[in-house]
């Protein structure tokens, strides 16, 4: 099995670093450098950088593209101007997510969607399926590095290498520019850490320069390599679902929560069932919840109510590393669905106190 997965370009540079390399989504992938816990604040508190180069890039151009685009995806991408992006999902036929995405609209005919490296191939060919009006299509997943630098200190770490004012940038924007000696990089407001920063789409040519000058210019800010296991406390902690566990081909984007970007101003894949639901309601929701006992929950653990009927299951779990104490994120009943009720959390066969809580999960 090992020879079908893939090394990302900086796969060395890692292992340099004494990363723990894991198979992850068909790719070796950095879990940590040293622990989640140190990354995890390191990143909430100053500046680290992430190599996700595993994620997918394509392409859609050509006078047609707005068309598909705006039939696969749940959110109204006829809304985004040249330099912005848009978050949403590609519904599939059955109420269920194929994937969430990013979209980049740069320029009046052509885009660039971001797509989970898990479903690269399943997405390209889902939209590929949808292409009848003949709109160009591109893969550039292996053309592509793709480095989240986040945290407070991400605009200072990253100036002295462009001259676009990042600070000016607005959330959920992004200029192609100059970087770092590299010409056409993609630099975009976004990130998975609700910490603040920028993701990088380098060009692989490219990525070891990118790489190393990040660092050089960074290293007075103590800036620091982080791996795929404080990337997933992060976004826990912010309430951002991860695609197989807290959405998958099974979940309704208004089970979870994904309400504001599935547009029912235009036409697309499945939105008469999913209008549907969303004016007729849902009988299961996605929420989060934090515990007020020991105890770390788990995906697939249950949720129960104070009789410990189950209500409801796990999609994500951790010990948050900025507050002290296991949080989580599941599909529960709608009745237990507001913020601020009593649950309980089923961990090893124990039952742990908890309390359903709007996101995001992290309390300052």
């Amino acid at each position: 099995m090992s020879e079908l997965i893939k090394k990302i370009t900086l796969h060395d540079i890692h292992e340099s670093l004494g990363a723990k390399m894991i198979p992850f989504a068909g790719f070796y992938m950095p879990v940590r450098y040293h622990s989640d816990i140190a990354e995890h604040l390191a990143v909430r508190e100053n500046v680290g950088v992430f190599d996700v180069s595993h994620m997918g890039e394509f392409f859609i151009k050509g006078p047609n593209a707005l068309d598909l685009i705006q039939k696969v995806t749940s959110n109204d991408a006829s809304k985004l101007s040249i330099g912005q992006a848009q978050y949403s999902c590609l519904p599939n036929e059955t109420g269920g997510i194929v994937d969430d995405l990013l979209v980049y609209k740069l320029d009046e005919t052509s885009y660039m969607l971001v797509v989970n490296a898990s479903n690269i191939s399943k997405d390209w060919d889902w939209i590929q399926k949808h292409n009848t009006m003949g709109a160009i299509m591109e893969d550039g997943s292996d053309d592509y590095s793709l480095f989240a630098v986040q945290g407070p200190k991400a605009t200072e770490a990253l100036q002295p290498l462009t001259s676009i004012p990042l600070a000016d940038l607005p959330f959920y924007h992004f200029q192609t520019a100059q970087f770092a000696g590299s010409e056409e990089v993609i630099l975009s407001a976004t990130g998975y850490t609700g910490a603040g920063g920028f993701e990088l789409y380098v060009k692989n040519k490219d990525a070891h320069k990118v790489w190393q000058a990040i660092f050089e210019t960074g290293k007075h800010l103590g800036i620091q390599p982080i791996g795929l296991g404080a990337r997933d406390t992060l976004r826990l902690e912010m309430g951002y679902c991860l695609y197989g566990n807290d959405i998958t081909e099974e979940t309704s984007p208004i089970e979870a929560g994904l309400g504001w970007i599935t547009k029912f101003t235009k036409d697309f894949i499945n939105h008469e069932a999913l209008k549907k639901q969303k004016l007729e309601g849902v009988k299961r929701k996605l929420v989060g919840f934090i515990l007020s006992e020991k105890g770390i929950p788990r995906s697939g653990y249950s949720i129960l109510n104070s009789d410990a009927d189950p209500v409801g299951v796990v999609t994500s779990g951790s010990l948050s590393p900025s507050m002290g104490t296991g949080i989580g994120m599941g599909y529960i009943d709608m009745a237990y669905s507001k913020p601020g009720t009593p649950v309980e959390i089923e961990v090893r066969k124990k039952r742990i106190k908890a309390t359903v809580k709007k996101f995001p999960l992290l309390t300052k």
